[in-house]
This record gives C-alpha cells, structure tokens and sequence, in this order.
C-alpha cells in the first residue's frame, strides 16, 4: 500500500514508518519539521514538509493519493498545553480538520488516529478500559478527544473507515531511532539523562501515594509494540466505522521502579530528589486492553528492562539528541 504518515519525523511517527516500510509499503512522511527532527525520517521515505495548519498545502499534498493515513502529526506538551491552550486546538483540532477536508476531497477511507490516554482525565477506575467517562484535565487531552469525536461523525457522514489508539507511556527505542524531545517530560529518558551525567539530579515527584512505595504508577508500552499495533489497526479499519482502543501493557510501574531499572541497565549510580506531588497527578493509570486484545490480535511482548534498554543503547548514539550526533 501507499501510506501517509503525518508527523513521520517524530518519535512515534518515524518508527511507525520504519515498521511499514520493513513490511514493504510505500510511505511518504508529511512533516512541518516544527518539533520533529529530518534526521529521523526513514531514509525511504519521501518527506513533504508541510504543515497541517496550512489546509491548501495539506489538500495539495494528500492529492496525490493514497490507500490510507497514519496521522501522529500534534502539540503533545501538557504544561504548554495549559498555559497556551490555543495552540493546541489550532495545531490538533484544526489541523485535523484540515486533514480530513483533503481526504475527503482525494476520497481516502482510511485512517489511524494517534489519541491519548488523558482523554480519560483522572479515573478512578483501575484499569481504564474504553468505556469509561472521557473528563480531560488539560487543553491537550480536550484536544486529542475533539478530535476523536470530529472522527467518529466523519467516518459515520462520509464512511471513513478509521482508529484511534489512545496511547499510555510509550517508551524504548528502535535501532538508531528513538526519543529527542525539548523540552524532554517522560521520565525514562529523563532519568537516563542523569545517568548520563547530563542532568544533577532526578526529580521524584510524590512519595505518598497508596501504591507499593508511595510513588505514581502508570503503564509503559515500547514503540516497537506500539508501532506493531498501527499496522493492526490499519488492517481493522472499517468502512463507516470509529473503532476506539486504548494501547497500554495492562502492566504498571512505579516510578521508583523504573528508577532501580535505570540504574540496573546502565550500571550508573546518579541522585534522587524528592519533591511533593504535582497537581492533577493520579496515584495510577493502567490501561485495560482486553478490547485490542480480542479484537485486533495484538498483546505486548517487551518488558520494561527492554524498554530502558534500548532506549539507553539511544541515549549513548545521542547523547544530545538527533542534531548533536
């Protein structure tokens, strides 16, 4: 198949990519290169670098046509997201839009959506499964979910066949591409940057929460199984159709957990500071994924030590990212 992949330059999109190409489809990466990095773009895939905000240069370059969409292209930064809540319905809900205006206009009836567990907000049901109350806490999950409503009225008025995984913790890394994010806000990178000597410290935020040891728990997936599950999805996508499905390990972690994981792979002792709790931080968030399970054949296969693995082997190919390499 022919493939879009918006957002290919990220760090989802460009091992997602790098899985459809390995399988032997033809990708094409759309990219604004705004957050992304040209260095992570799969060397055989084409890259348009256009931004979906700009909808007559997204119409013209989804004109071409292709079998389907794989669409990660977004703002992903809770904190901004916060502070600067119109960036986020501009970049995720209108640039989709736009998005969905040019496939509509090439008649492309596929396509995968990458949305969010904060969708879900603060559950207090653990696991989460699909069913649950969608109560967004920020501008970032509000915008991932209007974006998941805008596809399901699309795939019903047009026949769209179309998914949205809603994303826990990615984590890992995939041979030489792997996570380069600034400002970095997950936590295994992070904690290798202070393995690393990068960074002081790490910071530790809440130690007296109701788990194990006090610290958050949340579920960690590796972008390998996460990129595995899109070309699922791509496959289950069904015409007139908005399937819904939360892709997580069903497993939790606690960040001293991922902590003594670090410092088990690297062999690196480094500093720990505890801090209280940030606000809106719920004890857990554990994906129910029984639904993805049954419905689309997938289960994850690597654990966490995996997952701090090769997300170390990447950290010491770039140390400084994809620009510093």
């Amino acid at each position: 198949m022919k493939l879009l992949v918006t957002g290919g330059a990220g760090y989802i999109g460009s091992i997602v990519a790098q899985q459809l190409l390995a399988a032997g489809h033809e990708v094409v990466v759309l990219d604004s290169l705004e957050r992304g990095h040209r260095a992570a773009v799969p060397q055989q895939a084409r890259l348009l670098e256009v931004d979906l905000r700009d909808a007559e240069a997204t119409r013209d370059a989804v004109a071409e046509g292709f079998d389907g969409v794989l669409h990660f292209a977004a703002l992903a930064l809770v904190s901004e997201s916060v502070s600067h809540p119109e960036r986020y319905y501009r970049a995720n809900v209108v640039g989709t839009l736009n998005l969905l205006d040019a496939l509509r206009a090439a008649e492309i009836k596929r396509l995968v959506f990458s949305s969010t567990c904060a969708v879900y907000g603060e559950p207090e049901t653990i696991p989460i499964p699909e069913t649950i109350a969608t109560r967004p806490v920020n501008a970032y999950g509000a915008s991932k979910l209007a974006v998941d409503r805008m596809i399901a009225d699309e795939s019903r008025a047009h026949g769209l066949g179309a998914v949205s995984l809603r994303y826990f913790n990615v984590a890992g890394a995939s041979g030489h591409l792997g996570e380069d994010h600034e400002p970095e806000t997950h936590l295994i990178p992070n904690v290798l940057r202070a393995a690393q000597g990068l960074q002081p410290a790490v910071q530790l935020f809440g130690t007296d929460y109701p788990t194990d040891d006090g610290s958050a728990v949340r579920d960690y997936i590796h972008i390998e199984d996460l990129a595995r599950a899109h070309v699922l999805a791509l496959d289950g996508a069904r015409a007139g159709e908005h399937r819904i499905f939360n892709l997580g390990s069903g497993d939790g972690y606690s960040v001293r957990q991922v902590i003594d994981a670090v410092r088990e792979v690297t062999g690196r002792e480094f500093a720990v500071v505890e801090e209280d709790r940030r606000p809106g931080d719920p004890p857990r968030l554990i994906a129910a994924n029984d639904k993805i399970r049954a419905e689309l054949g997938w289960a994850p296969t690597k654990t966490l030590r995996e997952m701090v693995a090769d997300a170390w082997a990447f950290a010491q190919r770039h140390p400084h990212g994809y620009e510093g390499a």
